[in-house]
């Protein structure tokens, strides 16, 4: 198989498997953030209830991920990335069902933002074991070669997931409401669940399977420590991302500002990630290979200006 082929990933049966499943997967989350996003403000008309959805999801996200890393390491990953589908079904069973005529009806406003919260924070959860179990299972799914030209097609679909998925659920809102939007989610959720089978159980290559969560912990602790341009790199992400997370309060602007319905909150929320692809695009043609962190902190700088503008 040629290192040089484009294609080359896409000649493998189970990559094709795995791209189709985490098409759908992110297809029906970015659905899924928007619905709710646009749901919750709808009925409170309070931008701290945007703020708590965020806290909800960021806590055990945040918490949860030198642990997560450390289990998926140990754990088979195809039906790992089983359990977190399955369960993630119920989550959009759940909040289907917290936006039906019925709990709208005959619940109170408190309870089925509680309610909300609750799904959310199990959903932060689980994006702690998504994230790594799906890089960990792409390279089990492809040879070494060519794992590069792997990561670029799956980071493609996820772009394009993302950002069809944004888009779609605010037109999808604006056509069939919120709770059938929800039922569409748990259906795609579902069929990723049933195509994920196709993609065989791969062997656990870890060497160091039994090893204290305690110790792996500090291995990985120590390692980003000492290492201080990761630490630099973590660091700078993690402030922006805190400091710059206006899709918190987008819901706001549809609806109280800009006046544009849930299709132009949809395209709101999908520009994001499709100025992530177009960077991609551009990166792919003009490769960073030189004075990278001077790069980074202008590029950190400018989406600080743009912030600042879009306030």
């Amino acid at each position: 198989m040629r290192r040089d082929d484009p294609y080359a990933a896409l000649r493998i049966k189970e990559f094709n498997v795995f791209l189709l499943v985490r098409f759908l997967l992110v297809f029906g989350w970015s659905m899924q953030f928007i619905v709710i996003e646009w749901q919750v403000y709808s009925i409170t008309k309070d931008p701290l209830s945007l703020g708590i959805i965020g806290l909800m999801e960021i806590i055990p996200a945040f918490t949860m991920a030198l642990f997560a890393g450390h289990i998926v390491d140990q754990r088979e990953k195809r039906n790992l990335l089983a359990v977190c589908t399955a369960a993630f079904s119920l989550i959009s069973l759940g909040l289907f069902l917290l936006t039906t005529q019925n709990v709208v009806e005959n619940w109170s406003v408190d309870a089925v933002l509680y309610a909300i919260y609750g799904l959310v924070f199990f959903g932060g959860f689980l994006r702690s074991f998504f994230g790594p179990t799906i890089f960990s299972l792409v390279a089990l799914l492809v040879p070494k070669n060519i794992y590069h030209n792997a990561a670029i097609w799956s980071t493609s679909t996820w772009k394009s997931a993302a950002v069809s998925g944004a888009l779609f659920g605010g037109f999808f809102i604006s056509w069939i409401g919120v709770d059938k939007t929800l039922c569409v989610v748990f259906i795609l959720v579902i069929l990723s669940f049933i195509i994920l089978f196709q993609i065989q159980r791969k062997p656990v290559l870890n060497k160091k399977i039994g090893e204290p969560m305690k110790e792996s912990l500090q291995a990985g602790v120590k390692f980003v420590i000492q290492n201080k341009a990761i630490l630099g790199v973590l660091t700078l992400d993690m402030v922006a991302v805190l400091f710059g997370g206006t899709v918190a309060i987008l819901s706001v602007f549809a609806q109280d500002v800009l006046k544009i319905g849930p299709s132009g909150f949809g395209v709101l929320n999908a520009s994001i990630s499709l100025g992530s692809i177009l960077t991609m695009f551009i990166t792919t043609y003009i490769p960073i290979n030189k004075k990278t962190g001077k790069k980074m902190l202008i590029s950190v700088f400018v989406f600080g200006l743009s912030i600042i503008a879009f306030g």
